[in-house]
């Protein structure tokens, strides 16, 4: 998962209030609803020590949310009196909450944001494909591969002029199945889909997904559908889940290889808090594994002021020169070391002992 957009929250130091909101009901009685969710937050904040003006400034901002139609929820994080980034959730965050601490509370995006890819969908047939974008904020046409159109289908009979104008056929969607491709792979680029779903007929769905380049063989999904219709956003939200799902377990594996020592005893991976939170510091996590229901990912760490200062102990911190350390919880630290060093982070699912990271927290390392 990209986490760039989180930058801005490491720009600024804490305390940090992290709001999750429930927006999945719509009925009648929905603002006033939400004006008691946002009255309900804002006073579970004030518990927990947020100062006066942020707990305003959250409670204002999910009342607000009552004249936006959200169909999961939204993610606020605010400070000093200002919310500074709310992204909308792609998952419903299964009820509202409220947190007051030293860093932004980040780890629940890894599910509820969860890349929602941006998908290309491209309608096959042997005259060409049309594209439409569908992304969180709907969908929009996003062009078309207009191939040769004479001629489309094969006959039945075996004479060798029919023969001969079958093999005319099939050159010609060979041709247009290379023109199909080579326009969604730039639309693809040009629009930075995550997801390339090609729709129409097994066989010409085939055709164009072999041609596609190597960069996009991981980033395809086929779907069936009769002529001229449309995949309904339920269907490219099963595709997407499953896409999602698949990139996690593929991750997962990807991290059990690495975890294996090499012939000199190296691992391109590490697990448990300890040594992730090492590799950190010392800016050689390629990416973060986390598992949210880990026992370790709760676990309290301690960090300073930038990024990369972030220690099992106290005194690891203090020797370094940091004056005031804070602790914090590891996933959130952690998730705060990689976005300021360009690295990924992925949540993976719970599996049997010996198959996930230890405690729910790995990384894959840029070096062994």
């Amino acid at each position: 998962m990209d986490l760039a957009y989180l930058h801005p929250l490491y720009e600024h130091p804490g305390p940090w209030a992290s709001v999750y909101v429930d927006t999945s009901r719509h009925i009648e009685s929905t603002p006033h609803e939400r004006t008691l969710t946002a009255q309900t937050l804002a006073r579970d904040l004030e518990w927990q020590g947020a100062d006066e003006q942020t707990c305003r400034a959250v409670r204002n901002a999910v009342e607000e949310l009552a004249h936006f139609p959200e169909p999961h929820g939204r993610a606020l994080f605010a400070r000093a009196g200002e919310v500074v980034l709310d992204p909308p959730l792609a998952a419903v965050p299964g009820g509202s909450s409220a947190s007051w601490a030293s860093l932004p509370h980040t780890a629940p995006l890894l599910d509820l944001a969860n890349e929602e890819p941006v998908c290309v969908v491209a309608y096959i047939d042997r005259k060409g494909a049309e594209f439409e974008l569908r992304g969180a904020l709907g969908s929009k046409e996003a062009g078309k591969a207009t191939g040769q159109g004479w001629p489309l289908h094969r006959t039945t009979t075996g004479d060798w002029s029919v023969r001969h104008f079958q093999l005319r056929v099939e050159n010609i969607w060979e041709h247009n199945a290379a023109e199909i491709a080579d326009a969604l792979a730039v639309c693809q680029e040009e629009t930075g889909a995550d997801l390339v779903i090609l729709v129409g007929e097994q066989r010409e769905r085939r055709s164009v997904h072999e041609r596609l380049p190597n960069r996009l063989q991981d980033r395809v999904a086929e779907a069936s559908h009769g002529p001229g219709s449309r995949l309904l956003d339920e269907n490219v939200e099963r595709i997407r889940a499953a896409h999602v799902r698949a990139r996690a377990a593929e991750e997962l594996e990807r991290f059990l290889a690495a975890r294996a020592p090499d012939d000199e005893g190296r691992s391109r991976a590490v697990e448990g808090v300890p040594a992730v939170v090492e590799a950190a510091r010392e800016h050689c996590i390629d990416e973060l594994l986390i598992n949210p229901d880990g026992s370790d990912t709760r676990r309290k760490v301690w960090i300073g002021g930038d990024p990369d200062q972030v220690a099992v102990r106290r005194g690891d911190l203090t020797g370094l020169g940091e004056r005031h350390p804070e602790q914090a919880r590891a996933d959130d630290a952690l998730l705060r070391a990689v976005v300021e060093t360009g690295a990924a982070a992925i949540s993976v699912p719970t599996t049997p002992p010996g198959e996930a990271p230890e405690g729910g927290v790995g990384a894959l390392l840029r070096w062994a």
